[in-house]
């Protein structure tokens, strides 16, 4: 296909096309002239991966740049290739001091530990479990930190579940792909279920039946009505 319709199949621009292939995250079409280039059905999946991965996953170019050059290297073990994405989803925040942050590091490393989980206290998420815990302990959360366990039980059945969809993808290239989609838009995804878990649980715990707040669950009509069993 002609760059304007590899544009209008995936609403990606064609200026915006040209700039993915000059910053190395598309490949370039093959050339039947010296001005004209032809793309095909590769290029269209790897420009709604793109898209997916700046616009749900909240990617910068450059953190897709390298995200896909860990997709495109054939060597790369998959569990280099899922740390690859994992990473580029932290916060880029400056560890904090003081007694909060203390606690908080020392809070992670225990969790660590005590889970067994295969990963190490300088891994970028367990900086940005450690600046969230102490960001909340200095708000005068420190008790939340009791929670962590269970916090953890949710995330490795999520985890699990994550990589149970990559091992269905028979593909080597499917399943390099569904590494990073499983882990950068299942971020996604999984925040806002939980946000939607928040809203239910508050409602079964704090709503009255009488009363009607922006926390409720609304019906398709808007009319505040929750749906489903109460």
């Amino acid at each position: 296909m002609r760059i304007g319709e590899l544009s209008r199949r995936t609403g990606v621009p064609v200026p915006t096309i040209k700039y993915y292939v000059r910053e190395g995250l598309l490949p370039p079409g093959e050339l039947s002239s010296p001005n004209q280039a032809h793309y095909d059905e590769t290029h269209e999946r790897r420009l709604r991966l793109i898209r997916a991965l700046l616009e749900v996953g909240g990617l910068k170019v450059a953190a897709i740049a390298e995200v896909l050059g860990a997709v495109d290297d054939p060597s790369r073990p998959l569990h280099k290739v899922l740390g690859s994405a994992a990473d580029r989803l932290g916060g880029e925040g400056v560890a904090g001091d003081g007694a909060e942050a203390d606690a908080a590091n020392a809070a992670v490393g225990a969790l660590i530990a005590r889970r067994g989980w295969r990963t190490h206290e300088s891994n970028p998420a367990a900086a940005d479990l450690s600046r969230a815990l102490a960001a909340m302990a200095w708000l005068g959360h420190g008790a939340f930190t009791e929670l962590l366990d269970e916090y953890a039980d949710a995330a490795e059945l999520v985890a699990r579940a994550d990589l149970g969809y990559v091992d269905r993808r028979v593909a080597v290239e499917d399943r390099v792909e569904s590494v990073v989609i499983g882990t950068v838009l299942g971020e996604a995804v999984f925040n806002a279920m939980r946000r939607l878990a928040h809203v239910d649980a508050s409602a079964r715990l704090y709503g009255t039946g009488a009363e009607e707040g922006p926390g409720e669950l609304e019906g398709p009509g808007g009319s505040g009505e929750p749906e489903g069993p109460s």
